[in-house]
Protein backbone atom coordinates (compact mmCIF):
# COMPACT_ATOMS: atom_id res chain seq x y z
CA UNK A 1 0.00 0.00 0.00
CA UNK A 2 2.63 2.52 0.81
CA UNK A 3 4.29 1.66 -2.46
CA UNK A 4 1.45 2.90 -4.31
CA UNK A 5 0.59 5.32 -2.22
CA UNK A 6 4.10 7.09 -2.95
CA UNK A 7 3.92 6.40 -6.38
CA UNK A 8 0.24 7.52 -7.03
CA UNK A 9 1.02 10.75 -5.06
CA UNK A 10 3.73 11.73 -7.00
CA UNK A 11 2.25 11.02 -10.58
CA UNK A 12 -0.67 13.55 -8.57
CA UNK A 13 2.11 16.25 -7.71
CA UNK A 14 4.21 15.60 -11.41
CA UNK A 15 0.06 16.14 -12.91
CA UNK A 16 -0.53 18.98 -10.75
CA UNK A 17 2.66 21.27 -10.99
CA UNK A 18 1.25 21.84 -14.67
CA UNK A 19 -1.33 23.37 -13.60
CA UNK A 20 0.65 25.41 -10.96
CA UNK A 21 -0.20 29.01 -13.52
CA UNK A 22 -3.04 28.63 -15.49
CA UNK A 23 -4.08 31.28 -18.16
CA UNK A 24 -7.78 30.21 -19.49
CA UNK A 25 -9.60 27.69 -20.33
CA UNK A 26 -8.18 24.91 -22.86
CA UNK A 27 -10.05 23.61 -25.82
CA UNK A 28 -6.97 21.49 -26.90
CA UNK A 29 -7.40 17.64 -25.43
CA UNK A 30 -4.43 16.56 -23.65
CA UNK A 31 -5.26 12.81 -25.20
CA UNK A 32 -6.91 12.53 -28.89
CA UNK A 33 -8.42 9.15 -27.29
CA UNK A 34 -10.95 8.77 -24.38
CA UNK A 35 -8.91 5.84 -23.40
CA UNK A 36 -5.50 3.61 -23.15
CA UNK A 37 -4.88 0.58 -23.17
CA UNK A 38 -7.71 0.26 -20.27
CA UNK A 39 -7.08 3.48 -18.84
CA UNK A 40 -9.64 6.37 -19.35
CA UNK A 41 -8.02 9.78 -20.32
CA UNK A 42 -10.10 13.08 -19.14
CA UNK A 43 -10.76 13.97 -22.98
CA UNK A 44 -14.70 14.56 -22.93
CA UNK A 45 -17.09 14.15 -24.71
CA UNK A 46 -19.58 16.70 -26.70
CA UNK A 47 -23.26 16.37 -25.92
CA UNK A 48 -25.04 13.85 -28.59
CA UNK A 49 -21.90 11.72 -29.05
CA UNK A 50 -22.01 7.86 -29.13
CA UNK A 51 -19.03 6.00 -28.54
CA UNK A 52 -18.74 2.24 -29.77
CA UNK A 53 -15.64 -0.30 -28.69
CA UNK A 54 -14.88 -3.86 -29.88
CA UNK A 55 -11.59 -5.18 -27.97
CA UNK A 56 -9.59 -8.06 -28.00
CA UNK A 57 -7.26 -10.28 -26.01
CA UNK A 58 -5.45 -13.13 -27.54
CA UNK A 59 -2.92 -15.96 -26.35
CA UNK A 60 0.13 -15.62 -25.51
CA UNK A 61 3.04 -14.52 -28.40
CA UNK A 62 5.70 -17.23 -27.28
CA UNK A 63 3.12 -19.99 -28.63
CA UNK A 64 4.85 -19.21 -32.04
CA UNK A 65 3.64 -19.91 -35.69
CA UNK A 66 2.18 -23.29 -35.13
CA UNK A 67 -0.47 -21.17 -33.11
CA UNK A 68 0.06 -17.85 -35.31
CA UNK A 69 1.63 -16.47 -32.39
CA UNK A 70 -1.49 -16.56 -29.95
CA UNK A 71 -4.14 -15.42 -32.52
CA UNK A 72 -5.15 -19.22 -32.58
CA UNK A 73 -8.10 -20.28 -30.72
CA UNK A 74 -7.57 -18.19 -26.88
CA UNK A 75 -9.81 -15.06 -27.18
CA UNK A 76 -11.27 -12.45 -24.86
CA UNK A 77 -13.77 -10.08 -26.15
CA UNK A 78 -15.06 -6.62 -24.76
CA UNK A 79 -17.82 -4.59 -25.94
CA UNK A 80 -18.45 -1.19 -24.88
CA UNK A 81 -21.36 1.50 -25.75
CA UNK A 82 -21.40 5.21 -24.34
CA UNK A 83 -23.40 8.45 -24.88
CA UNK A 84 -23.11 11.43 -23.89
CA UNK A 85 -26.27 13.39 -22.90
CA UNK A 86 -24.01 16.71 -22.35
CA UNK A 87 -21.20 18.13 -22.76
CA UNK A 88 -18.45 16.40 -20.39
CA UNK A 89 -20.89 13.67 -19.28
CA UNK A 90 -21.03 10.00 -20.43
CA UNK A 91 -22.80 7.11 -19.26
CA UNK A 92 -21.76 3.49 -20.94
CA UNK A 93 -22.25 -0.29 -20.46
CA UNK A 94 -19.42 -2.86 -21.22
CA UNK A 95 -19.75 -6.16 -21.16
CA UNK A 96 -16.55 -8.56 -21.35
CA UNK A 97 -16.76 -12.90 -21.46
CA UNK A 98 -14.15 -12.87 -18.54
CA UNK A 99 -16.56 -14.25 -16.07
CA UNK A 100 -19.37 -12.95 -18.11
CA UNK A 101 -18.50 -9.22 -16.54
CA UNK A 102 -20.87 -6.11 -16.78
CA UNK A 103 -20.40 -2.75 -15.90
CA UNK A 104 -22.67 0.03 -15.79
CA UNK A 105 -20.30 3.57 -15.90
CA UNK A 106 -20.43 7.57 -15.61
CA UNK A 107 -17.85 9.96 -16.24
CA UNK A 108 -17.65 13.57 -15.89
CA UNK A 109 -14.52 15.52 -17.53
CA UNK A 110 -15.52 19.17 -16.78
CA UNK A 111 -11.90 21.02 -15.88
CA UNK A 112 -9.30 21.73 -18.84
CA UNK A 113 -6.97 24.20 -18.33
CA UNK A 114 -3.93 26.25 -20.02
CA UNK A 115 -0.85 25.58 -17.93
CA UNK A 116 3.01 26.57 -18.35
CA UNK A 117 3.69 23.43 -19.62
CA UNK A 118 0.61 22.85 -22.05
CA UNK A 119 -3.06 21.67 -21.46
CA UNK A 120 -4.22 19.86 -18.16
CA UNK A 121 -7.36 17.98 -17.70
CA UNK A 122 -9.09 16.60 -15.19
CA UNK A 123 -11.89 14.04 -14.88
CA UNK A 124 -13.82 10.92 -12.35
CA UNK A 125 -15.37 7.66 -13.65
CA UNK A 126 -17.14 5.45 -11.10
CA UNK A 127 -19.01 2.34 -12.27
CA UNK A 128 -20.68 -1.11 -11.01
CA UNK A 129 -19.64 -4.42 -11.76
CA UNK A 130 -21.22 -7.97 -11.92
CA UNK A 131 -19.68 -11.34 -12.43
CA UNK A 132 -22.86 -13.23 -13.93
CA UNK A 133 -20.85 -16.47 -15.45
CA UNK A 134 -22.31 -19.61 -13.56
CA UNK A 135 -19.40 -22.22 -15.09
CA UNK A 136 -17.09 -22.47 -12.36
CA UNK A 137 -13.98 -22.13 -15.12
CA UNK A 138 -13.94 -19.42 -17.26
CA UNK A 139 -14.80 -20.68 -20.42
CA UNK A 140 -16.79 -19.92 -23.69
CA UNK A 141 -17.60 -22.39 -25.86
CA UNK A 142 -13.73 -24.46 -26.21
CA UNK A 143 -11.87 -21.47 -26.04
CA UNK A 144 -10.49 -21.74 -22.53
CA UNK A 145 -9.19 -18.26 -21.00
CA UNK A 146 -6.36 -19.41 -20.07
CA UNK A 147 -3.70 -17.42 -17.97
CA UNK A 148 -0.66 -19.09 -18.62
CA UNK A 149 0.80 -21.88 -20.57
CA UNK A 150 -1.30 -25.22 -19.48
CA UNK A 151 -5.36 -25.96 -18.64
CA UNK A 152 -3.76 -26.63 -15.40
CA UNK A 153 -2.95 -22.46 -15.11
CA UNK A 154 -6.95 -21.95 -15.58
CA UNK A 155 -8.48 -19.50 -12.67
CA UNK A 156 -11.36 -21.49 -11.07
CA UNK A 157 -14.04 -20.01 -8.75
CA UNK A 158 -15.47 -20.60 -5.68
CA UNK A 159 -19.59 -21.18 -6.57
CA UNK A 160 -19.89 -20.68 -3.29
CA UNK A 161 -17.86 -17.23 -2.66
CA UNK A 162 -19.12 -16.19 -6.37
CA UNK A 163 -23.14 -17.09 -5.85
CA UNK A 164 -23.37 -14.33 -2.99
CA UNK A 165 -20.25 -12.16 -4.33
CA UNK A 166 -20.22 -10.85 -7.83
CA UNK A 167 -20.30 -7.85 -7.58
CA UNK A 168 -17.55 -5.16 -7.59
CA UNK A 169 -17.49 -0.92 -8.02
CA UNK A 170 -14.66 1.49 -8.36
CA UNK A 171 -14.36 5.78 -8.50
CA UNK A 172 -11.23 6.77 -9.92
CA UNK A 173 -9.74 10.62 -10.26
CA UNK A 174 -8.39 10.89 -13.84
CA UNK A 175 -5.63 13.89 -14.64
CA UNK A 176 -3.80 14.59 -18.27
CA UNK A 177 -1.17 16.67 -18.82
CA UNK A 178 0.75 17.65 -22.46
CA UNK A 179 3.90 18.44 -22.63
CA UNK A 180 5.92 19.53 -26.19
CA UNK A 181 2.50 19.25 -27.90
CA UNK A 182 3.49 15.69 -28.40
CA UNK A 183 3.64 13.59 -25.12
CA UNK A 184 0.26 13.31 -23.08
CA UNK A 185 0.84 11.82 -19.48
CA UNK A 186 -1.72 11.01 -17.46
CA UNK A 187 -2.27 9.35 -13.77
CA UNK A 188 -5.99 7.28 -12.77
CA UNK A 189 -5.46 7.00 -9.13
CA UNK A 190 -8.70 4.37 -7.86
CA UNK A 191 -10.23 3.00 -5.19
CA UNK A 192 -11.43 -0.48 -5.98
CA UNK A 193 -14.28 -2.16 -4.09
CA UNK A 194 -14.16 -6.44 -3.76
CA UNK A 195 -11.04 -6.27 -5.98
CA UNK A 196 -11.12 -10.86 -6.34
CA UNK A 197 -14.22 -12.37 -6.23
CA UNK A 198 -13.47 -15.62 -5.38
CA UNK A 199 -13.40 -14.07 -1.47
CA UNK A 200 -15.60 -14.35 0.94
CA UNK A 201 -14.58 -11.62 2.84
CA UNK A 202 -14.82 -8.11 0.70
CA UNK A 203 -12.01 -5.30 0.89
CA UNK A 204 -11.49 -1.69 -0.43
CA UNK A 205 -8.32 -1.39 -2.24
CA UNK A 206 -5.95 1.33 -3.92
CA UNK A 207 -4.39 1.26 -7.36
CA UNK A 208 -2.53 3.32 -9.98
CA UNK A 209 -2.79 3.84 -13.17
CA UNK A 210 0.30 5.98 -15.45
CA UNK A 211 -0.29 6.25 -19.40
CA UNK A 212 1.69 7.86 -21.86
CA UNK A 213 1.17 8.86 -25.44
CA UNK A 214 3.51 10.08 -27.70
CA UNK A 215 2.10 12.07 -30.64
CA UNK A 216 4.35 11.08 -34.35
CA UNK A 217 1.54 12.96 -36.27
CA UNK A 218 -1.80 13.83 -36.55
CA UNK A 219 -2.28 9.46 -37.03
CA UNK A 220 0.61 7.74 -35.69
CA UNK A 221 1.36 7.84 -32.02
CA UNK A 222 2.51 5.54 -29.84
CA UNK A 223 1.22 4.53 -26.18
CA UNK A 224 1.93 2.32 -22.45
CA UNK A 225 0.01 1.93 -19.83
CA UNK A 226 0.76 0.41 -16.10
CA UNK A 227 -1.38 -0.19 -13.68
CA UNK A 228 0.24 -0.55 -9.91
CA UNK A 229 -2.09 -2.93 -7.57
CA UNK A 230 -1.72 -4.84 -4.61
CA UNK A 231 -0.88 -8.48 -4.96
CA UNK A 232 -3.01 -11.28 -4.02
CA UNK A 233 -3.90 -15.04 -5.71
CA UNK A 234 -4.17 -14.99 -9.09
CA UNK A 235 -3.54 -11.21 -9.28
CA UNK A 236 0.69 -11.35 -8.20
CA UNK A 237 1.17 -8.80 -11.35
CA UNK A 238 1.10 -5.48 -12.11
CA UNK A 239 -0.66 -4.77 -15.89
CA UNK A 240 1.46 -3.61 -18.29
CA UNK A 241 0.39 -2.44 -22.25
CA UNK A 242 2.41 -1.40 -24.97
CA UNK A 243 1.52 -0.39 -28.54
CA UNK A 244 0.46 1.87 -31.32
CA UNK A 245 -2.55 4.08 -32.25
CA UNK A 246 -3.38 4.72 -35.47
CA UNK A 247 -6.33 7.47 -35.85
CA UNK A 248 -8.60 8.22 -38.82
CA UNK A 249 -11.69 9.81 -39.48
CA UNK A 250 -13.87 9.00 -36.32
CA UNK A 251 -12.06 5.74 -35.65
CA UNK A 252 -9.20 4.95 -33.20
CA UNK A 253 -7.30 1.42 -33.82
CA UNK A 254 -4.99 0.25 -31.04
CA UNK A 255 -2.51 -2.51 -31.41
CA UNK A 256 -1.10 -3.80 -28.03
CA UNK A 257 1.34 -6.14 -26.71
CA UNK A 258 0.08 -6.19 -22.41
CA UNK A 259 0.37 -9.17 -19.60
CA UNK A 260 -2.83 -8.74 -18.95
CA UNK A 261 -5.75 -11.05 -20.34
CA UNK A 262 -8.98 -8.99 -19.32
CA UNK A 263 -10.15 -6.02 -20.01
CA UNK A 264 -12.91 -4.64 -17.99
CA UNK A 265 -12.03 -2.33 -15.11
CA UNK A 266 -12.51 -4.32 -12.50
CA UNK A 267 -10.73 -6.71 -13.35
CA UNK A 268 -7.40 -5.07 -14.73
CA UNK A 269 -7.43 -2.96 -11.49
CA UNK A 270 -7.33 -5.47 -9.64
CA UNK A 271 -3.81 -6.75 -11.15
CA UNK A 272 -2.78 -9.39 -13.28
CA UNK A 273 -1.76 -13.50 -13.04
CA UNK A 274 1.55 -13.16 -15.15
CA UNK A 275 4.61 -10.98 -15.02
CA UNK A 276 5.13 -8.25 -17.83
CA UNK A 277 8.68 -8.67 -17.51
CA UNK A 278 8.65 -12.55 -18.49
CA UNK A 279 8.26 -11.86 -22.62
CA UNK A 280 6.44 -15.46 -22.07
CA UNK A 281 2.96 -13.40 -20.51
CA UNK A 282 2.87 -11.05 -23.61
CA UNK A 283 -0.37 -11.23 -25.35
CA UNK A 284 -1.53 -9.42 -28.86
CA UNK A 285 -4.67 -7.46 -28.60
CA UNK A 286 -6.48 -4.38 -30.23
CA UNK A 287 -9.17 -1.93 -29.77
CA UNK A 288 -11.10 -0.60 -32.06
CA UNK A 289 -13.38 2.86 -31.15
CA UNK A 290 -15.75 4.79 -33.23
CA UNK A 291 -17.16 7.90 -32.01
CA UNK A 292 -20.19 9.45 -34.10
CA UNK A 293 -22.92 12.18 -32.89
CA UNK A 294 -26.70 11.84 -32.90
CA UNK A 295 -26.67 15.67 -32.96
Amino acid sequence: MNRIAKQGLASFVLAAFCAVIPAATSAQNVFASQQSATLPTATASDAGAILIEISHRFGHLSDGAGDLWGLDGFVLNRLGLAYAPHDGLAFGILRSNSLDNLELNARFAGLSLDAATGPVQFAVQTGVAWNLQEEAEDDHGGHQHVVAGDSDDIVVRDDDAAGANEMQAYAQAIANARFADRLALGVVPTLLWNPRIQDHDREATISVGVNGQLYLDRRWSLFGEWIFSQPREDQEYDSGSFGVEIRTLGHFFKLLVTNQHRMNPTHTLAGAAENFLDPASWRLGFNIQRTFRLR
